[in-house]
């Protein structure tokens, strides 16, 4: 019988944005030591795993086209946030990430792909090596790119995100229209418990 998923963006998901001062933008960690969970974050992870669920990390990190950070730093961060996690016991089944974006610096991470959302590639991957039903697992995100990766591979879609019209305006001119509206990671974890295991058909 195949497994479902909690499939989890991580940057304002699983670990905090963080705000650059100097460059004035919100992106990623770049280092281990801006590494921070999100409220709420061992706990989702943790009540994923009591109902059912494999949670895995599916994210997009073009810094490492653009030369914010090399590949042993990523995974210095990687292991921080895995540590972070493992302080609340809760321990994530699987972490897929496209570290490709046609305007990078880095020649060898400079390119279109698959796998970047909102294309499904991340997902359909971690589907086929864990052996995943896709129409029983669900996608959490806090973007539309997290929504319209989510749809293209048949999950249920919960966008993690305070409502205003900006962003509800985006939702319907970029045809990304999640299932669910969430504002906090506790409250999608509400729908995901509330619903069980969703029958999707799409």
């Amino acid at each position: 019988m195949s497994a479902k998923a909690a499939f989890l963006d991580r940057d304002g998901i699983v670990n905090e944005l963080v705000y650059f001062l100097e460059h004035g933008i919100v992106d990623s960690p770049f280092i281990p030591g801006q590494v921070r969970l999100t409220p709420f974050a061992i706990q989702a992870v943790n009540r994923f795993h009591e109902m059912g669920f494999k949670v895995i990390v599916v994210s997009n990190q073009p810094g490492m086209a653009k030369g914010h950070f090399d590949e042993i730093t990523f995974d210095a961060i990687s292991s921080k946030m895995r540590d972070l996690l493992r302080r609340g016991n809760a321990t994530l089944d699987g972490e897929y990430y496209c570290f490709h974006h046609p305007n990078g610096t880095r020649k060898e991470y400079t390119r279109e792909c698959d796998c970047r959302k909102p294309k499904p590639g991340l997902i359909l991957k971690a589907a086929k090596d864990h052996d995943i039903s896709l129409a029983d697992s669900f996608m959490l995100g806090d973007g539309l790119v997290d929504v319209k990766a989510g749809h293209d591979a048949g999950c249920v879609t919960i966008l993690v995100a305070s409502a205003n019209d900006f962003l509800l305006r985006l939702l319907s001119e970029q045809d990304a229209q999640p299932d669910y509206l969430a504002r906090t990671v506790k409250e999608a974890v509400g729908i995901v418990e509330k619903l069980g295991q969703p029958t999707t058909t799409r």
